[in-house]
């Protein structure tokens, strides 16, 4: 089985270290600052020294050294391996990476995670761009883990993943605020419900119903909010996404043709 080289060895990196050597994969672990000292899973003193001869490396080590930590690789890793960045970082940083490790011989994959490692560990589910992207997939699809590989370069699923994260965010703002607010004035169950009542059914009826009735009721709506601004601040509930929406829909009234 192919040696696969996990660069952090926090929360994620020591799920795929594990997950993977339980697939069967020669694992070589580096952290300077984590000791996993597990059976199966060998820890280099140097980014050099783990990267020898690997077929792939994966790098989680968190988005402040992923690109110190690249340039280490690229410097050190033979010609032909695959430097996966499983790291959340800019479009244009992941497409700089792909532009270095062309330079020294290395498929860069630029890799969007899109669910919490803890779920699924190694199978966690990923999207993946750039040079190296068809080769990750089939050196991780003996891990179980379902790729998604997309056309174009490096950038292009780190790209998707934060207009990803700008719902998955949004979305966990949102219940932040409104549950809290539920919670001031004791109906939190009844929210509760509420909110789970609108997240099944037709998902893309949802969807459509969201964008189209936001734009077609523009007007009552901002009214509504500026209501629900005023109640949630009496009952001492900050009102950051209520906010964000009024300001969305008075957009979209601003938009509307004079008549």
């Amino acid at each position: 089985m192919a040696k696969v080289v996990v660069l952090g060895l926090g929360e994620a990196g020591a799920l795929y270290a594990r997950g993977l050597r339980e697939r069967g994969f020669d694992v070589v672990g580096y952290d300077p600052f984590v000791r996993l000292d597990e059976p199966g899973i060998e820890q280099a003193e140097t980014i050099a020294a783990a990267v020898e001869g690997a077929e792939l490396v994966l790098s989680l080590v968190g988005a402040r050294a992923a690109e110190a930590v690249a340039r280490e690789v690229f410097g050190a890793a033979v010609e032909g391996t695959v430097y996966a960045d499983l790291n959340t970082a800019a479009p244009d940083l992941k497409a700089a990476l792909e532009r270095e490790a062309a330079g020294a011989g290395i498929a860069f994959a630029d890799i969007a995670v899109l669910a919490p490692v803890p779920r699924a560990g190694a199978a966690t589910p990923l999207m993946a761009s750039g040079t190296g992207a068809e080769r990750f997939a089939r050196i991780m699809a003996h891990a179980g883990a379902e790729i998604d590989v997309i056309p174009g370069p490096a950038g292009d699923a780190a790209g998707r993943k934060l207009i990803r994260s700008a719902f998955m965010k949004g979305l966990a703002a949102v219940v932040i605020e409104s549950v809290g607010a539920a919670q001031k004035a004791g109906c939190e169950p009844w929210l509760r419900g509420q909110i789970a009542n609108e997240l099944t059914g037709d998902p893309d009826a949802l969807v459509d119903r969201l964008i189209d009735g936001s734009r077609q009721h523009a007007g009552r709506r901002v009214h509504e909010l500026a209501d629900t601004r005023a109640y949630l601040e009496s009952i001492g509930q900050p009102t950051r996404v209520v906010d964000a929406a009024h300001s969305w829909l008075a957009s979209f009234l601003d938009d509307q043709p004079a008549r």
